[in-house]
């Protein structure tokens, strides 16, 4: 408006009048050259004017954002410039937008600012602007929270030059943020038609993730609700997850609960550092642990997953190399810790993060190899470490700067640690459930040796007295064999049978009794004599011994053509399926007559499934009530006690 007035004074009163009249020849030529004068002086003063007012208007290298727009502000990257300075040029120690010499700023166009581990400075800027006839207010959010330096600065056309600044970052207290996030915001309040430009500067001895934002209040509030259910729920399961093992280890002893719960809480440590959350809560006074506290975690988590590994898979002596190098790393892991108290940031970050991804693939490699050598628990350490090799590569990559949205790579990261958690936890019931079937088994073997070592004691005392030790070893053997068939008697079976259904009823696991008798074996006695149905009955006895495989499975004779059989574990299918390949082995089996025929034997089966609060003489009377009822409906057939499905051979 100064200008326009000083352009009109000018004018006004300009030496000659080029529209006079010219009178004689003898004025045409200095009055040309007057009015030429005066016309160049017009347009040098127009030019002057021009550059005056254009220098008052406000460049925008990149254009303005309108931000009462959502569209716009959802593609606020195209709005955004931005430009590199080295460690040695002015720019890099500007201490405000003004003393940047004629910037070669560059558009975004849309990418994501993601930039790997470098040393320079980074000027990034964007205006604003408020098409609305309303005043507004806007918060712009930079996500990403390990920075070491952020400065913000507001302007305004219209206002002071810097109406605002903020210098915040990892390297000054919590406060500076102004705004107590996790990330970094900065209000944004613009009046109807003003606009307002936005520069950062930004130096971090990281990677540089810089995802810009500019939200309204109410979506920001809501975003970070969204948010801290999540987290929420994520930390919260991790603790509730860490205070239950140390609770087993407390109570039991065993080691792995300890080492999982040293695993979940330090790897929950490294991801509340990484996400703000530590340095906005735990420390925010002090930058410089907000900083090392990264590599600190990360190595103690390091030292827990070695441990826990070399524990949960039961790596021992026997195993000379594996030992030496999870011995090797836990060393490795710990020097690492004590360097991260004097590494820089840089270096330290650098080698943890390779350490531990290096850690988790040999980790990962081993529980392959135990699960091929028969370790049954470390299939569900594998398919958990799977998931955090997946997610552990991604998340780093993000964290370098190699991958774009920050975010969305640290949910999946909480995601897959989530996961494995669950799984870890899973392989350790199953470890616990394998554990106390070897337990009975070792109970149960115990049993037996405690038997044999007593027949041993008996054998030495027979070698002083040879009469009554003859006589004892026949007595101890006929006791709980069977002379004919080498099977079991009824003798052993009543004292087995009570064990058994006991051992049924505290681990809630089923028993079936299976009661086998020779089909029309008096006829066989009578016509061929007991010469041929002895042979039977050893016939009979082999086939039993070549369906029953378990250790713990029960074969006896109890009567004269009645025998039993005691499966531990075994459900009504189970039962059937074994009684119906008895009875369709001994059926195909020939027999060789003494007149030189050939013959065949067949059986009839009752079974019956221990029910919860029966007694051993209760189970035995339904099976046997079966067995008859087999025998009833035609023999060479397997009946169920009560209302169990018939089963033909």
């Amino acid at each position: 408006m100064k200008n326009l007035k000083l352009f009109n004074s000018l004018m006004a009163n300009l030496p000659v009048n080029c529209s006079a009249p010219i009178m004689n020849g003898n004025e045409f030529m200095p009055l040309i050259w007057r009015c030429n004068a005066s016309l160049l002086f017009v347009l040098l003063l127009l030019f002057a004017c021009k550059a005056a007012i254009a220098s008052n208007i406000p460049e925008y290298p990149c254009g303005q954002l309108a931000a009462s727009s959502v569209t716009e502000r959802q593609q606020l990257l195209n709005h955004i410039c931005y430009f590199a300075a080295t460690d040695s040029s002015p720019a890099a120690r500007a201490s405000h937008p003004d003393h940047l010499e004629a910037p070669n700023w560059q558009r975004a166009n849309g990418n994501d600012l993601v930039l790997t581990q470098t040393d320079d400075t980074y000027w990034i800027q964007l205006a604003v602007t408020n098409p609305s006839t309303a005043s507004g207010l806007w918060y712009l959010k930079l996500g990403y929270a390990p920075l070491d330096n952020v400065q913000f600065w507001l302007t305004g056309s219209g206002e002071r030059r810097h109406d605002r600044h903020i210098a915040t970052g990892d390297h000054t207290p919590f406060h500076t943020r102004g705004i107590n996030y996790r990330y970094y915001l900065v209000p944004v309040a613009i009046e109807a038609g003003g606009t307002k430009t936005i520069t950062l500067k930004i130096k971090s001895s990281g990677a540089l993730n810089v995802p810009l934002s500019l939200e309204q209040p109410d979506d920001l509030i809501a975003d970070s609700n969204h948010l801290t259910l999540s987290h929420g729920i994520f930390y919260g399961s991790l603790l509730i997850f860490s205070v239950f093992n140390l609770l087993l280890f407390f109570s039991s002893g065993t080691r792995y609960y300890f080492y999982n719960a040293f695993y979940m809480v330090s790897t929950g440590m490294f991801l509340c550092a990484m996400g703000g959350f530590a340095y906005q809560y735990f420390w925010p006074t002090s930058p410089w642990f907000a900083n090392a506290s990264i590599p600190i975690f990360q190595a103690l988590s390091a030292l827990a997953i070695i441990l826990f590994g070399r524990s949960f898979l039961e790596i021992d002596n026997r195993q000379k190399f594996t030992t030496r190098l999870l011995t090797s790393l836990a060393s490795i892991s710990v020097v690492l810790l004590i360097m991260a108290f004097v590494l820089p940031y840089t270096y330290a970050i650098k080698l943890n993060t390779l350490f531990g991804l290096f850690t988790i693939g040999t980790l990962f490699i081993i529980g392959l190899l135990r699960w091929r050598q028969g370790y049954a628990p470390a299939k569900w350490y594998v398919l958990s470490w799977s998931l955090m090799v997946v997610g552990t590569c991604i998340y780093a990559l993000a964290a370098f700067g190699y991958l774009a949205d920050f975010l969305a790579q640290e949910m999946l990261m909480h995601s897959a640690i989530g996961a494995q958690i669950v799984l870890l936890n899973y392989a350790i019931v199953q470890r616990w459930r394998l554990l106390h079937e070897k337990l009975l088994e070792v109970e149960y073997s115990a049993k037996h040796e405690l038997e044999l070592k007593v027949h041993e004691r008996t054998a030495q005392l027979r070698d002083t007295m040879h009469d009554l030790e003859r006589a004892n070893r026949k007595l101890a053997e006929l006791s709980t064999h069977d002379s004919l068939t080498g099977l079991h008697n009824r003798r052993f079976l009543d004292a087995m049978l009570p064990d058994i259904c006991a051992e049924s009823r505290r681990t809630g696991k089923p028993a079936a009794l299976v009661l086998v008798d020779a089909d029309h074996f008096k006829t066989l006695n009578d016509t061929w004599g007991h010469g041929f149905g002895d042979e039977c009955l050893q016939k009979i006895a082999d086939v039993l011994t070549r369906h029953i495989r378990r250790p713990r499975d029960v074969v006896a004779r109890f009567g004269g053509e009645e025998f039993a059989l005691v499966l531990p574990n075994t459900e009504e299918i189970g039962a059937l399926n074994v009684s119906a390949r008895i009875l369709a082995d001994m059926a195909a089996t020939e027999l060789n007559a003494p007149d030189g025929s050939k013959t065949h034997l067949t059986l009839s089966a009752g079974l019956a499934i221990l029910t919860p609060g029966e007694s051993e003489s209760a189970l035995f009377a339904r099976a046997d009530d079966a067995l008859y009822r087999a025998k009833a409906r035609g023999r060479n057939r397997s009946e169920l006690s009560d209302s169990g499905p018939d089963i033909d051979p």
